[in-house]
């Protein structure tokens, strides 16, 4: 009987460092991209997976292909910033549009994996919005051959809905249709409606520190003044801590962090997913503040609007009443009304339902889905 308590007492000491050695996974980021890795991985017969170096505009350029089934219609991701990357989250916003569609994430000149694979100073004479476009051609014709697609859906996301509006109005002939997010149409009016709103936020507040600080630059965005970026800055430092980028939060600090969990970078990488953020700011933020195409009113492929009810940082209020404007074969415009310039992230089931109901179609008509 003794032997038998004495074996009893010593297999139960055993147990702490068992479980010890059996500790439940994640305890690292390593650990934890894996999980997500494994659960995201396609597995289905006809699905792709891809992630390479795609040459463009004369340098190397970072995309990912990823989606159950290689005949459904593709959806290339236009990311903003200028230099803040979608890629990143796609891991956390985009894994059901997977299903309906094969997703392309592409970190663009001076962006993302993209910035961190060239030489900065090489590619600093070439970060302009001329080369931008030039890029978004060459992405386009490189997945209509590459993927063997006449057409493909294009998303874009603030900066870069600017480049899928002017994609739209070179090529729509390459495009099912154009759909955008934060849509940037008339820069200055956004800039001003978005300091009347973050003062009046601010006063409703009793923020003297935010009151202080946009009188200081007041009148900001005056007709016929060009906007200076420090006083830009302050208005968006402002609109964003009163919601004006996530609705109800204030700061996009949880979704940055989310995107350094991105298994497609690695441990080496993830502190560094966002330096060509302030990189390409310094480029082209300049001429994104001053932006109007509010005069191009004609397109020849459909356009689709998804906008946060609540985005101040771009807004969608001038977005929508620009819509109402414009003449196309198809539009639609979907208000998400718990968002603000981040409706995939903070609505990601209505904006999936959206993809489906309003773009999709447009594929299905010319049988370009999968049974």
């Amino acid at each position: 009987m003794r032997s038998f308590v004495v074996a009893a007492v010593m297999a139960l000491a055993c147990i702490p460092a068992a479980r010890a050695a059996d500790a439940p996974k994640p305890t690292n980021r390593a650990e934890a991209t894996d999980v997500i890795r494994r659960l995201r991985r396609i597995v289905t017969p006809n699905g792709i997976e891809r992630a390479e170096k795609v040459r463009i505009g004369g340098i190397d350029q970072w995309v990912t292909v990823r989606g159950d089934d290689r005949r459904n219609p593709v959806l290339l991701v236009l990311h903003g910033g200028p230099g803040y990357v979608e890629m990143p989250l796609n891991w956390w916003y985009a894994h059901g549009w997977e299903e309906y569609f094969t997703v392309v994430e592409w970190d663009q000149r001076g962006a993302g994996k993209t910035y961190l694979i060239n030489d900065p100073k090489a590619v600093a004479p070439t970060m302009t919005p001329a080369r931008f476009n030039q890029d978004t051609d060459e992405m386009v014709q490189w997945l209509r051959k590459n993927l063997g697609k006449q057409k493909i859906f294009v998303w874009g996301h603030s900066w870069g809905s600017y480049l899928g509006i002017e994609l739209a109005l070179r090529h729509p002939e390459w495009l099912y249709a154009y759909i955008g997010t934060g849509q940037a149409v008339n820069s200055p009016e956004s800039e001003r409606r978005s300091w009347a709103y973050s003062m009046k936020a601010a006063q409703a507040a009793h923020n003297e520190t935010a009151i202080k600080e946009l009188q200081s630059i007041a009148p900001y965005a005056a007709p016929g003044k060009p906007i200076a970026l420090k006083d830009a800055m302050i208005t968006h430092k402002w609109g964003d801590y009163f919601g004006g980028v996530m609705a109800y939060r204030t700061s996009q600090e949880d979704e940055s962090h989310a995107g350094r969990l991105s298994p497609d970078y690695t441990d080496a990488e993830a502190p560094h997913i966002f330096d060509g953020n302030d990189y390409s700011e310094r480029f082209l933020l300049d001429g994104v503040l001053n932006l109007n195409i509010s005069d191009q009113t004609d397109f020849k492929c459909p356009i689709l609007l998804f906008e946060g009810r609540h985005d101040r940082t771009v807004n969608s209020d001038v977005a929508h009443e620009w819509f109402e404007k414009i003449k196309a074969p198809r539009k639609a415009f979907v208000w998400f009304e718990n968002s603000a310039h981040e409706p995939e992230s903070e609505e990601p089931g209505k904006f999936l339902l959206s993809l489906v109901q309003y773009a999709r179609p447009i594929a299905a008509e010319a049988g370009d889905v999968a049974p």
